[in-house]
């Protein structure tokens, strides 16, 4: 994973197919800065205390923006991020894998919570 966005040429896929270029997920994480976010997010997110590795920004910030502009619930986010290949290239993976991002629905409600969200993101200005 990388939090710099990698061209769509670049993104390996098991299909042995391009991803389209004009795919509405491919187009925004272009638009996206994700260094910028990153960044906040480790400024105001507080580290795990439980020794889990904490998760990468763009994961949590694309998995609710996804949440939101599609007006998912939190399963059907989980299940919809792991299936779909442009979804996966939104969060910032360099290859289609068959695993979820994560495993559950709570871990969405654990991360709007460490982010003080308990309103929709405003993401439809993006």
């Amino acid at each position: 994973m990388t939090p710099n966005q990698l061209t769509w040429e670049a993104f390996k896929s098991p299909y042995e197919r391009e991803l389209n270029p004009n795919n509405r997920w491919v187009v925004l994480a272009g638009l996206i800065p994700w260094n910028e976010i990153s960044s906040l997010y480790f400024k105001n997110v507080p580290a795990s205390n439980t020794g889990r590795p904490v998760l990468n920004p763009r994961i949590v910030i694309g998995s609710l923006i996804i949440k939101d502009r599609c007006n998912l619930d939190d399963r059907e986010a989980v299940d919809q991020i792991a299936e779909n290949i442009c979804k996966r290239y939104f969060l910032g993976y360099a290859s289609f894998i068959k695993e979820p991002s994560f495993n559950a629905s709570s871990t969405l409600a654990c991360m709007r919570k460490s982010l003080g969200l308990t309103l929709k993101l405003p993401v439809t200005a993006i």
